[in-house]
């Protein structure tokens, strides 16, 4: 029974992360939310005591933990650079669906709210920053190399999703994935 209820929970928090990521965390109203869960506003407010903030919170938590057990780990625990960053780069292209999907960290960095989850945002770009930094070093580059590349990735990442968003054409998200590995690895100049 405990194996359900978490599903059900995981699944109510990606039902609630769409609707997020389609109306931003201001304009996602109880109406959106309840026709998304399938859940009226008794059983909402049971699950989440907290409201639309505990639901964001939630949700946010999610993301970041596939975050944490699909990229920043991978990327920390990596012996062999080149095969951690491809292994990067399938899995945002997979996580963020070929660009079709809005990065709701992002979102949420870029409004009214962002106050609320300042904590969880920066957090979450942080902690990717600095797991590809540490990877970067493994490959031979200097700390300041290694810091700009990573940043370059992640504005490259996170650019990319806006321009295929506001373009709308996915094919951007993967033009600007196919060649981040070899700017990320490409040796440095003495």
């Amino acid at each position: 029974m405990l194996n359900s209820r978490v599903a059900e929970r995981r699944d109510i928090l990606r039902a609630l992360g769409e609707v997020f990521r389609a109306h931003g965390y201001e304009g996602a109203s109880l109406t959106l939310i309840t026709e998304a869960t399938g859940l009226g506003k008794g059983s909402l407010y049971h699950l989440f005591p907290g409201g639309k903030q505990q639901m964001a919170e939630e949700v946010l938590a999610d993301i970041d933990g596939w975050f944490e057990q699909n990229i920043y780990v991978p990327l920390r625990s990596a012996e062999d650079p080149a095969r951690a960053i491809a292994a990067m780069i399938a899995g945002v292209d997979r996580y963020f669906a070929s660009g079709d999907r809005i990065c709701l960290v992002g979102l949420v960095a870029l409004g009214v709210a962002r106050d609320h989850f300042a904590g969880a945002v920066d957090s979450y770009f942080a902690r990717w920053h600095q797991a590809l930094v540490a990877l970067l070093r493994k490959s031979g580059l200097t700390n300041a190399q290694a810091q700009r590349r990573s940043e370059d990735a992640l504005l490259t990442i996170q650019g990319a999703l806006v321009l295929a968003r506001a373009r709308n054409d996915s094919k951007i998200f993967r033009r600007a994935l196919s060649d981040l590995t070899t700017r990320l690895l490409t040796p440095a100049e003495k």
